[in-house]
Formats: structure tokens, C-alpha cells, sequence
């Protein structure tokens, strides 16, 4: 009898557990051994910033499937507090700690999937180490700062970056009652639109009382009792909590250090099968580049969705059904207090860096008919390619269904379309839900007789 074939996937969480289920699914003969460095498997991180803010009571709530089902139900051997310590990329091995029994051992693998994730960025000023000081990354850090609140009380917080989770921890922080303090190193907020989108959400924090330091990075945090002082290039900030949310890196270690190639984002470089440089050895999640659609090239825009995209991808070639991941644009949203932003494409400096000669469109508009109740204001911003029309990036805030009409502009770039056949689309109209001209509508209309 045959020996039979086993896939081994470094990581539990989005992507590996994708990779690992598919194949399970469509080739029940092959073993699949998933190993996982933490408690936890199988979780959405995205949920972090509710399950402080108290809308997620339980962070088990955050575990999409656990781990019996993974194994009862899904035929997957996943074992957490597994750690892979190394990979034999010659005798395709791999060598793994169990961190209970304290105890190492090797597993020789036919196809291995590396789904490592990322982690987050540490910065080099002192007192990082300091109690009270905190990351949001996996579960475990939620369940540390859940923790934290819960045992010391704190009357005061300061995020230590003004990013997407700076954004929704600032919100989160801010229903739990506490004090908020967001300091950013950058002149802005969400760095990453255009200005016009950022500036609006700089006036929602501080309408509700969140106190920005924007243009002046830490330099250092010191702790005396309860209380915690950030010292920035500016001013010194008393607080009880701090969360350091500046930015995260892929964690490619294991693939370094086994000869695999990174490419020039510092990601694992991978083609549109998912496959490394080392046949039979796969990458995908926030540990891969993703090719960009736009741009051409393989890019590292870390995202949940892309994640679980491209673990199917993977999944699906291993077991030999030769599919393509068709590659990213850059969708992607976000939420602070009463404001819904999003994105898509490039932005207007995004595409000027690229070499692109573009126009661009701002207006404003209503989510609703202007005579029901309820409606909200939506800004719309277009960034289009000049002569061609062809949209190549959109940006929307507003106070409701942003993403509905971002998600049709993403739709818009995915198949080329220009402002003008964006102008007439068929789109729902009902006055509880969008003006007879939607937004987006108003939005290609305007923007084709500029481009």
C-alpha cells in the first residue's frame, strides 16, 4: 500500500486554513497537518477593535471554526502551539517545536504551504517593553488588552499611529469610556487616502473629543505606577494604556532563511498560481505579494479578503486544477465613529508617483432621496486616467453604504471601464436607499466631461 501524500501548512488562520480546507475538500486522500504557533486557530483578527469596543462579548465569538470541527468535520490535523522552527527545503522537511511538551520534531511534507502571516512593526524607542504597552494583532493580544482594561481600570489611552486600526481602536477605546489620545508621525490621519478624504475624518475624532498629535513621532515611553508617559517630538502625554498600531511587516523568516525569494516588497515573491521559486512550495496571505492589477506588478497590500482568496488559489493548484489568481487593486474600508471610509485603485499622488497624467473629480452628494429621512452626505473622489477616461481610482466618506459605492467602482477598474460607460450604469434606485442619480452616477458624470 502506497504511502499517503501530505500537505503541510505553516499557519492557522485565513489563508493556510483556506489552502488546507480546499484540498481537503476536493482530495480527501491527501493528509493535511496544519501547525500553529498560537493557542488559537481559525480566527478573524478584523474583530479585534469590536471585541474591545464591547459589541464581540466573548473573544471565542471572534473563531470562525473551532478547532474539534476543524478535525471532526473537515478531516484537517491542525495542532496549535506548534511552532516551525525550520525548513529542509532539500529533503522537504520541515522542523517544529511543540511548545507544551517543549520538544522538537521533524515532518516530511509533499507540498508545503506557507501561510506565516505578518506581525506587528516594533519601533526602536525605549519603553516598548513597558506594562501597559500593547499590540493588536491575533487574538491573543485582544485577549490581553480585554484583560488589562478589565483588571486596572484605565482612565486613559494613546494609540501610537493613525492608520486603519488606530482609527477603529481609537472608536473602540472611546465607547469604553476612555480618554483617547492618537499620535501620528505623518502631518495626518489615514495617510493612505487622498487629503481631502483624511481631513474629513480628522474633524469627525475630534468632534468626539479624540485628541490628535499629528506631524511628531514618539521618541520614547516611560512608566512610573499606573501612569505611562509618551514623549513625542512635540509634547509628553500622561496615559494608563498605550497601543502601538504603526504598521505591520510579513513574517518571512522561515522562507528567508530556506533560500525561498522574497521580492522587492519584502514579501514572499509568488506567481499568479500561488507558487514560490521552489516547486511544490506555496505562499499566500499577508506573508505573500499579490499581483496589482493596475500597476502590473506584485504589490503587498496585507488583507484579510485577498488572504482567504489566495489560500483557495493555492489549495486549488496543489491538487492539480491549474487556477489563477486574477490579483488585487486595493479595496479596501474602514470605520471611525459616524463616518464609513473606503477605497479603491489609486489615489490622486498614488498615480502621479506611477506616472500616470490624470484627472480627478470630488463632489458631494446624498446617500438617500433629499425629501426621506434619514439621508446621509457622501464626498466622492474620482481619479481618472486623462484622454482614456478610464477610472483608475475612487475614494468615498460619508455617513452611510460608502462601501456599496466604492464596491461599484471597484467593479468599474476590474473591467476597464471609462467614466462615460461608468455615467449611465443601471443602478437601484429607491428613495430609502439612493437618490434617482446615486452618487456614483453624479460622481462619472461630472468627472467625464473633465478627464
Amino acid at each position: 500500500m502506497s504511502k499517503k501524500k501530505l500537505l503541510v501548512v505553516i499557519g492557522g488562520v485565513a489563508a493556510g486554513l483556506s489552502a488546507a480546507s480546499y484540498v481537503k475538500r476536493r482530495r480527501p486522500d491527501i493528509e493535511v497537518l496544519v501547525l500553529e504557533k498560537s493557542p488559537h486557530a481559525s480566527y478573524g483578527s478584523c474583530g479585534l477593535p469590536y471585541l474591545i469596543e464591547g459589541l464581540v462579548e466573548d473573544p471565542t465569538e471572534l473563531i470562525a471554526r473551532p478547532i474539534e470541527e476543524l478535525r471532526e468535520k473537515r478531516g484537517l490535523d491542525v495542532r496549535v502551539l506548534n511552532e516551525v522552527l525550520g525548513i529542509n527545503i532539500k529533503e522537504e522537511r520541515v522542523i517544529v517545536r511543540n511548545i507544551e511538551a517543549d520538544k522538537e520534531f521533524e515532518v516530511q511534507y509533499d507540498w508545503l504551504v506557507i501561510s506565516t502571516g505578518a506581525s506587528p512593526l516594533l519601533p526602536s524607542f525605549p519603553g516598548i517593553d513597558a506594562e501597559g504597552v500593547f499590540t493588536l494583532r491575533t487574538l491573543e493580544d485582544g485577549i490581553r488588552v480585554e484583560s488589562f482594561i478589565k483588571s486596572k481600570s484605565p482612565k486613559s489611552v494613546a494609540i501610537v499611529g493613525g492608520g486603519y486600526i488606530g482609527m477603529e481602536m481609537a472608536e473602540a477605546f472611546s465607547t469604553r469610556g476612555l480618554e483617547v489620545s492618537v499620535i501620528e508621525k505623518l502631518p495626518r490621519v489615514l495617510a493612505n487616502y487622498d487629503e481631502e478624504i483624511s481631513e474629513m475624518v480628522r474633524e469627525e475624532l475630534i468632534e468626539n473629543d479624540i485628541k490628535l498629535i499629528v506631524g511628531s513621532g514618539v521618541k520614547a515611553i516611560e512608566r512610573s505606577g499606573k501612569v505611562t508617559k509618551v514623549i513625542t517630538e512635540s509634547e509628553t502625554v500622561e496615559t494608563e494604556l498605550v497601543l502601538l498600531g504603526i504598521g505591520i511587516k510579513p513574517n518571512t523568516a522561515l522562507a528567508k532563511d530556506a533560500v525561498i525569494e522574497l521580492g522587492e516588497t519584502g514579501a514572499i515573491h509568488v506567481n499568479e498560481r500561488m507558487e514560490t521559486n521552489i516547486p511544490g512550495v506555496y505562499a499566500c496571505g499577508d506573508c505573500a505579494e499579490a499581483y496589482h492589477r493596475i500597476l502590473k506588478r506584485n504589490v503587498w497590500i496585507p488583507l484579510g479578503d485577498t488572504a482567504n482568496k489566495q489560500g483557495r488559489i493555492a489549495g486549488a493548484n496543489i491538487v492539480g486544477e491549474d487556477v489563477v489568481f486574477p490579483g488585487i487593486i486595493g479595496t479596501s474600508a474602514t470605520k471611525a465613529f459616524e463616518l464609513e471610509v473606503a477605497r479603491t485603485g489609486l489615489g490622486e499622488l498614488e498615480a502621479e508617483r506611477e506616472g500616470y497624467d490624470v484627472s480627478t473629480t470630488l463632489i458631494e452628494s446624498n446617500t438617500r432621496a433629499h425629501y426621506y429621512p434619514g439621508r446621509k452626505s457622501i464626498m466622492i473622489k474620482l481619479v481618472a486616467e486623462k484622454g482614456t477616461k478610464k477610472l483608475i481610482g475612487a475614494q468615498a466618506i460619508g455617513g452611510e453604504a460608502v462601501a456599496k459605492r466604492i464596491d461599484v467602482f471597484a467593479t468599474a477598474i476590474w473591467a476597464g471601464m471609462t467614466l462615460d460607460e461608468i455615467a449611465w450604469l443601471d443602478l437601484t434606485y429607491v428613495p430609502p436607499v439612493a437618490p434617482v442619480w446615486d452618487p456614483v452616477l453624479v460622481a462619472a458624470q461630472v468627472g467625464m466631461k473633465r478627464a
